[in-house]
């Protein structure tokens, strides 16, 4: 099975993906180590500060030595240069805030799977012209479930995941997923500040596996 293919099924299958950056390698590493053993075998590292690049090496090298099966995703990705460095340091697949063509062409020279965000019909359909197969609802609190359940009937091909304010709870995953989508993205709500600031990886490890089963339970 090709990557992009492989990484869609996980990403539909898993039905949550956990996004995060920290500017400690260290720390960095350990949320990822907490994630795996949740059972997570996805995730989006963001690029959002100078150490982001150093930091994601690390976490490919990490992923090659010790986490079978765990593929890394890079967000937050908006010019050609940082696809292809992030390309260059292992990404799995490259997602965006918006719908960056120069970032599309990039991804696709590599063979990488690509995700762009969007909030507007206009935007979805851009997308899904120029090859999106997953569309991230960006940000996802502003939308709300029923922006999508009013767009969806309009791409019945396309996959959607919302990322921005969706809280770990039953009446957010489930509304999302009432709506349709696929899975939901989940930064500060699951990987907060407190847990990467006071190393609380057992907590992390915890509220993974009650948010996988809240998805499970919503599907």
């Amino acid at each position: 099975m090709e990557k992009k293919t492989t990484i869609l099924n996980l990403i539909q299958e898993q039905g949550i993906l956990p996004l995060y950056f920290h500017q400690d390698e260290e720390v960095s590493v350990n949320v990822l180590r907490a994630l795996y053993a949740a059972g997570v075998k996805t995730i989006e590292y963001t690029n959002r500060g100078e150490a982001a690049l150093r930091n994601f090496a690390k976490l490919r090298e990490v992923c090659d030595k010790e986490l079978g099966g765990m593929y890394l995703g890079v967000g937050t990705i908006k010019t050609a240069g940082a696809a292809q460095a992030f390309a260059d340091a292992g990404a799995d697949y490259i997602i965006s805030p918006g719908l960056v063509e120069e970032v599309v062409e990039v991804s696709d020279k590599n063979g990488l799977l690509w995700v762009p965000g969007a909030m507007t019909p206009s935007e979805i359909i851009k997308a899904e012209n120029m090859g999106a197969k997953l569309v991230k609802l960006f940000p996802g609190n502003i939308l709300g479930p029923s922006f999508l359940n009013a767009v969806k009937v309009l791409f019945p091909d396309l996959l959607f995941m919302p990322t921005g304010g969706v809280e770990l709870n039953k009446t957010s995953i489930g509304g999302w997923f009432k709506a349709g989508v696929c899975a939901v993205g989940m930064g500060s709500q699951l990987v907060s500040k407190e847990v990467m600031e006071d190393k609380k990886y057992a907590e992390l490890t915890k509220a993974t596996i009650e948010a996988i089963n809240i998805v499970n339970a919503s599907r």
